[in-house]
């Protein structure tokens, strides 16, 4: 068959799932409280308002934008803007003119509010919280462009910033961005001192770090304030001749065994609980082309493979490690917010800039992870590419009815009952949102 091409000038979006998040955003008072913050303002009247282009810079993120460049994919989306009630959407380069208006104490300030109004309205307590630092390869001379620990591009400039998970909840709760020469732990204490007073009023219940954050100052402080912890253990001197000289192993899986005993370093006070565990090299599963990790930080013995951790946990040593294993999902956080949130591509030449385009990334992706549990309600975890591909890639059209405008969207009968639900959601959405 033969086609030939015609025009329409019906507003058409590819993007009408979007309705549902409108909806429940709406019902959490977002944009209100946005407009509280000691944001940028425009030199003129006929500027952009911030919480405009906040919004719009989320929207492109939600949309499938990891570039800034790429943030022109809603511009002529007549259909989306009136979804969003967005009048305009600003250019790219408006975008990245408001970043580069945020500075230290501008960053500080409104984030500080970001974070604690996002976490006050959840309901969670007694949480686990993961620590984690990552690497974002740079390619120009951006500020903080340093050559640090970068495993991936040895020798490149590289910024390093650092993050807090909590895991019940599959969330962000702070971040700051660093040098790419600043260490794991550098400026911990601060950080975690900060991240706290952002989720003031909640009990940290469990707190885990890989061993870049093996130190004797953050256990002591933890003790101090009586914050569990399960920290991964560096393998200096003293701690491998204590797995050269460990006993009572007790059998876990086949090959994997596990004991524990006490260690007192020479710069520590006092004398800390350490678990350890080791798999025999020949019962480790093979994989082609990468080396699985099944422990965290390892050394090669011989014939076996160690993995340590020092705790203040009084559980018996297995459940100490299957506690700390549920730190791997802090690493899907991070991938999925290079991969769905451009959290590695979202860059400009000046620091505070970045990081403040950053942090609203991480609050469009804090508010996806809410409409997961609030609206989606499923024990499948969806990264954002797939709910593009699921659930928000709909063909839609806007009509008017009187006075009502109508969304009618492109679904297959089959999944409109489906659709229905997740709107009875949308609609039902109520802060604060408890979670269980």
């Amino acid at each position: 068959m033969d086609f030939k091409i015609d025009f329409t000038s019906q507003e058409i979006t590819p993007y009408g799932g979007l309705i549902l998040l409108k909806k429940m955003i709406d019902k959490s008072n977002l944009v209100k409280f946005l407009s509280t913050l000691p944001l940028p303002q425009p030199g003129s009247n006929r500027g952009f308002k911030a919480v405009n282009i906040i919004m719009s810079f989320m929207l492109s993120v939600w949309c499938g934008a990891n570039r800034f460049s790429h943030t022109e994919i809603t511009r002529q989306d007549n259909a989306l803007k009136k979804i969003f009630d967005i009048a305009l959407i600003p250019s790219s380069t408006t975008i990245t003119r408001f970043f580069k208006k945020f500075s230290f104490k501008q960053n500080n300030e409104t984030f500080s509010q970001v974070y604690s109004w996002f976490f006050s309205n959840l309901h969670f307590d007694n949480f686990t919280i993961d620590f984690d630092s990552s690497v974002i390869t740079r390619y120009g001379n951006q500020e903080g462009a340093k050559k640090g620990y970068n495993p991936q591009k040895l020798g490149r400039n590289s910024q390093h910033p650092l993050m807090a998970f909590i895991d019940d909840c599959n969330m962000v709760a702070n971040f700051w961005l660093r040098p790419g020469n600043t260490g794991a732990s550098s400026n911990f204490l601060n950080f975690l001192e900060d991240t706290l007073s952002k989720l003031v009023g909640k009990k940290v219940g469990l707190l885990r770090a890989d061993s870049g954050f093996f130190s004797d100052e953050i256990f002591t402080y933890l003790e101090k304030f009586k914050i569990n912890y399960v920290i991964a253990a560096k393998f200096q001197t003293p701690l491998k001749r204590l797995i050269a000289s460990a006993t009572n192993w007790l059998y876990l899986a086949e090959g994997v065994e596990i004991t524990e005993t006490v260690l007192q370093c020479n710069n520590w006070k006092v004398a800390r609980r350490i678990v350890i565990i080791r798999q025999k090299k020949s019962k480790r599963p093979k994989a082609t082309g990468k080396t699985i990790t099944l422990f965290g930080d390892e050394i090669d013995n011989g014939d076996y493979r160690y993995s340590c951790f020092v705790t203040s946990l009084d559980l018996p040593a297995a459940t100490v490690w299957r506690s700390y294993r549920g730190r791997a999902n802090a690493e899907n956080r991070i991938k999925e917010l290079k991969y769905d949130f451009g959290f590695d591509s979202f860059n400009m030449n000046e620091f505070y800039a970045t990081e403040a385009a950053l942090n609203f990334a991480i609050l469009a992706y804090n508010l996806m992870s809410l409409f997961k549990h609030a609206v989606i309600k499923s024990d499948k975890f969806n990264m954002l590419s797939t709910l593009r591909f699921k659930l928000f890639n709909i063909g839609s059209f806007i009509i008017k009815k009187g006075n009502s405008k109508i969304l009618k969207l492109s679904l297959d009968p089959k999944r409109r009952q489906w659709f229905l639900g997740l709107w009875d959601n949308s609609r039902q959405f109520t802060l604060p949102v408890k979670y269980e």
